[in-house]
């Protein structure tokens, strides 16, 4: 054990070995740094002292033998201690290795001493055997050629180098020191080389790099090297600067990055950042907030863009977040706030002051230069800068005025998100431990906020912020202090009680925070006050309160829909006596209410004619009915000049109210209940006179005199509002008219009612006639001539439109058979072949042939069937064809079956285009639903003949000229039973 223990190397043993390269080691310091193999170069190079190729290829030569030298040596001497401790140099061949590169580079450097490449090999050497050996990195390819700073930062940092072992700082401390001196010598020869710098600048960031080496020493280096580069390649120095700070860490990365910050205020974020890093032990939060501050306002301003993307209200939210977490170190407590407060209200006061005053112009020898007020900086363009600021300064020690910057830069200027801001001010002080002020916060929030996504913001966090206050004393009574007396205890507890029912009380005032809200984003919204109203429920005082208020709010012009009925609720809660019923009810106050109600300029005529109407019902049921009267009798009061637009919204709602006509009904009702008839036929004059009465008042008016017995008065009324409208609207009144005129004379006025009814078919459009004419024909048919009522069918079937004329032939038809028999139906039935549609007219022509049946008129009827075969596609009509077959078996004979069958193939001919095909086609899958019904093989061969004339489903439109397809499929067919009556019909014939 004792001789394991005499084998560790002591420090004093391992320093000793150092400075191995100063001063410079020469053949005769150190014999053995020649050979006898090195002989011939060292007098070749006598020989060529200035040859720079013949020192650069014995340094070569030299290098690469070492390399060789250190791959066949075998394992180190030292222990692992040690030879963690020495690195590169814990065996004696690198040490004396490096003493002859040493040699041969600083011999060389005498007769080159501003050769770049050497010294730059130089430097490498000197740093691969003190720092070790350098990891390579795989730097991807694309990267900007001048960034950002933010973004330079970023890839350097990914890009430091990285080394595997190196000579420790205290073991090596004299060889650091060497190195050092030799940049220090590279530096003097070629200071404007970037190379070297950022090769010198690497060793500060290398772990064994000794303390006195890479604090003071690197920070005034970095320094140097920024004096002595030109200012395009600041950036390249800066970038190891920064990076080099946050290394370090304390006071020495607060005064780089503000160096840096006077230049380029991009990275301020990221500076904001480390100030409030976990990792830093002395957090600098009242700096970061300023230059956050700062950041958010010139954002505003459009005087900085985010690198990170972020907008202004996002820094302004970084600014919050670090005041909640640090308000004790940030802002000012209640007192100096109340005091900032005040002091910046007089500087305000002073400031307009000062502007009210006229001041005079500033001139030097005659020239202005500025027309009033004090002297402003201004910058090397002549731009005003802006002026000093101490929530800006981050120089400065004063603290933050909290709620003034949250008010004026955030509830300012970002209206919309109030609840993130109100919040923030909230916990701001609760953090300060100032609870009544943080109450007082979201009081102000609550009373302010005009969305309900703020509202519910602040109000969940001040719900929040009661609880845990609450909870916390429960605790604390709950766990007493020992040192707590009972006066002390009794005072928690009735501070608890009280906090309670101030939760309790915010609790129930949230319906009412919330309508608050809401009001204040409309104040002319009539329904939320009509919430309003009913969140009081049995509050009568306060009900009252509550439409007062709203009366008094609401612009009638910009309100919401039913602003009147606010007015009629109000006067019946004077009427009622309250929401419960319990008061005696205040007719005054109501006819109060109802008087101001008719004086507002509402958006609609109606809205005010519905507050006249409500205040008469309200007199009809107080058994006012005079008053009632008088009051519709004011509101339809009629001006001098009644050539009124009622569409006229320049006009106001009173001077277009006699134009309602929802008030002249209401009007007209109320006499017709209560007045006399005299007086209600004056109201229905005046509407008619006015010419706003519509198809209902005319009826109305017509069937009141007709209930008090004026029959000749009332027809006249039908006959006035036929003149005022037109069609459609004078057919409903034509029609009741002449309905209640049959009623009451029924054939007595014959001559008067045929009148009418030529009055109504004058100008009735064809779609309208029809039922005119039925009551006009089935009129002279019970009162008058049955002559005249056919001649009136006749023209119906001529003037009624096309799809009407059809069915008026049908009624036609029928009464000509009930009176003259069917002989007589002949020529109506000619007629309407020639007036009606082709589908129609096929129709026709079936019930035409069948009365020639019934008539015997067999050849008249085969006559029509021929007539009709050409608006019938066989493949759409099959039953017309099925009819004049069944006809042919029953009356015809081989001649007429085989011209029948004729006239089919060539109205299939017609028929047989592809279009029409389709048609067809989709037109019987439609009616039959299956294809196999067309598919199948009818059992009757002369159907069977029948269908492959047609063209059906097994046989083509057209047969070929070699063969005959038709016969094949009959071959084909399986025998059918045979038929004795079957009519045989050879090919040829057909």
């Amino acid at each position: 054990m004792p001789a394991a223990v005499s084998n560790q190397p002591s420090l004093e043993s391992l320093t000793s070995l150092f400075p191995l390269t100063f001063p410079v080691p020469t053949p005769a310091t150190h014999p053995d740094l020649i050979s006898t193999n090195d002989i011939y170069r060292e007098e070749d190079l006598l020989r060529n002292p200035f040859s720079f190729r013949h020192w650069w290829d014995a340094i070569q030569t030299t290098k690469e033998a070492a390399s060789y030298a250190n791959k066949l040596e075998g394992p180190s001497d030292q222990s692992p201690e040690a030879a963690a401790l020495l690195g590169p140099l814990s065996s004696a061949s690198a040490r004396k290795n490096l003493q002859r590169l040493t040699y041969l580079y600083e011999s060389a450097l005498v007769q080159f001493p501003t050769s770049y490449k050497l010294w730059k090999s130089y430097l490498q050497t000197r740093m691969s055997y003190v720092l070790g050996k350098l990891k390579m990195k795989k730097k991807a390819g694309g990267k900007k050629k001048f960034p950002e700073m933010g973004e330079a930062l970023e890839d350097e940092k990914e890009d430091l180098e990285q080394w595997e072992g190196g000579l420790d700082g205290i073991v090596g401390w004299e060889e650091w020191k060497s190195l050092v001196a030799t940049f220090e010598r590279a530096i003097m020869w070629l200071p404007r080389m970037p190379r070297l710098w950022l090769l010198y600048l690497s060793i500060f960031n290398h772990p064994f790099c000794p303390p006195m080496i890479s604090y003071t020493h690197a920070r005034r280096t970095y320094d140097r090297a920024l004096r002595t580069l030109p200012p395009s390649l600041h950036q390249r120095i800066w970038v190891r600067y920064l990076l080099w700070a946050e290394t370090r860490g304390g006071l020495t990365t607060v005064a780089v990055y503000r160096r840096y910050l006077a230049v380029d205020p991009s990275i301020t974020e990221r500076y904001t950042a480390l100030l409030l890093s976990p990792e830093n032990p002395t957090p600098r939060p009242l700096e970061a907030a300023k230059l956050l501050l700062s950041l958010a306002r010139k954002a505003a301003r459009g005087e900085y863009t985010s690198p990170e993307g972020k907008s202004p209200y996002q820094l302004l939210c970084d600014w919050l977040e670090v005041v909640e977490q640090y308000a004790e170190e940030v802002g000012m407590d209640v007192d100096q706030t109340i005091d900032s407060h005040a002091a910046i209200a007089k500087a305000e006061d002073e400031q307009k002051e000062v502007a009210e005053q006229q001041a005079d112009p500033a001139s030097v020898g005659g020239k202005l230069i500025r027309f009033a007020g004090p002297p402003v900086a201004v910058d090397s363009e002549g731009k005003p800068l802006p002026a000093y600021d101490e929530d800006e300064d981050p120089l400065s020690p004063r603290k933050l005025n909290i709620e003034r910057i949250i008010e004026k830069d955030g509830l300012e200027v970002y209206k919309d998100q109030a609840g993130r801001l109100w919040t923030g001010l909230a916990t701001y002080w609760i953090k300060r431990a100032e609870f009544d002020r943080a109450k007082m916060t979201f009081e102000n929030g609550l009373a302010s906020v005009m969305t309900i996504r703020d509202f519910t913001q602040i109000f969940d966090a001040y719900a929040e912020f009661s609880e845990s206050l609450i909870s916390a004393m429960m605790e604390s009574l709950a766990e007493p202090d020992e040192d707590e007396d009972e006066e002390s205890v009794k005072e928690t507890e009735q501070e608890l009680d009280a906090k309670m029912k101030e939760f309790e009380e915010l609790m129930d005032r949230r319906p009412f925070l919330l309508n608050d809200v809401l009001l204040r984003r409309n104040p002319n919204d009539v329904q939320e006050w009509e919430k309003r109203v009913a969140l009081w429920g049995d509050n009568d005082e306060k009900v009252a309160e509550t439409y007062e208020q709203a009366l008094a709010t609401i612009n009638p012009r910009k309100a919401t829909a039913n602003l009147h009925r606010l007015y009629i609720n109000f006067a019946k809660f004077y009427e009622e006596g309250g929401v419960n019923k319990d008061a005696e009810p205040d007719l005054d106050s109501a006819r109060k209410i109802f008087e101001k109600g008719t004086k507002v300029n509402f958006k609609n005529v109606d809205d005010l004619a519905e507050v006249w109407c409500e205040w008469a019902e309200m007199e009809i049921r107080q058994d006012d009915y005079d008053g009632a009267i008088r009051v519709m009798q004011r509101a339809a009061y009629i001006p001098k000049n009644p050539k009124v637009n009622y569409h006229d919204h320049t006009l106001s709602s009173q001077a277009r109210l006699f134009k309602s006509l929802k008030l002249w009904s209401f009007y007209v009702d109320l006499e017709e209940s209560l007045g006399t008839v005299e007086s209600t036929k004056a109201v229905y004059d005046k509407i008619l006179e006015l010419r706003i009465a519509n198809a209902q008042i005319i009826v109305n008016y017509a069937a009141f005199l007709e209930e008090n017995k004026y029959f000749e008065e009332s027809f006249k009324v039908y006959e006035r509002g036929v003149e005022l409208f037109t069609y459609p609207v004078s057919f409903e009144i034509w029609n009741i008219y002449l309905a209640k005129f049959i009623k009451r004379y029924g054939g007595e006025k014959l001559e008067r009612a045929r009148d009418l009814f030529e009055q109504a078919l004058e100008k009735c459009p064809e779609k309208f006639c029809k039922p005119i004419f039925l009551m006009y024909a089935q009129y002279e048919e019970d009162h008058g001539l049955v002559k005249r009522s056919m001649a009136i069918y006749d023209r119906a079937t001529q003037v009624v439109k096309d799809e009407d004329k059809f069915e008026m032939f049908t009624i036609y038809i029928a009464k000509a058979v009930e009176n003259y028999g069917l002989p007589a139906t002949r020529p109506i039935y000619e007629r309407a072949l020639e007036v009606l549609p082709d589908k129609q007219t096929a129709e026709m022509c079936l019930r035409f042939a069948a009365m020639e049946r019934k008539l015997g008129e067999i050849d008249r009827a085969r006559a029509i069937y021929a007539h009709a075969s050409q608006f019938c596609d066989p493949r759409v009509n099959p039953g017309f064809w099925q009819e004049w077959h069944n006809f042919e078996i029953e009356t015809g004979s081989e001649d007429t079956f085989r011209e029948m069958l004729r006239i089919k193939r060539s109205v299939q001919a017609q028929f047989n285009t592809e279009a029409s095909y389709l048609a067809a086609q989709m037109a019987v899958k439609q009616q039959n639903g299956e294809d196999a019904q067309e598919e199948a093989q009818p059992s009757d061969p002369m159907a069977a003949a029948e269908k492959q004339a047609a063209g059906g489903a097994k046989g083509p439109s057209f047969v070929a000229a070699k063969h005959n397809v038709n016969v094949r499929q009959e071959e084909a067919a399986p025998p059918a039973q045979k038929n004795e009556d079957e009519i045989h019909i050879s090919d040829d014939e057909l």
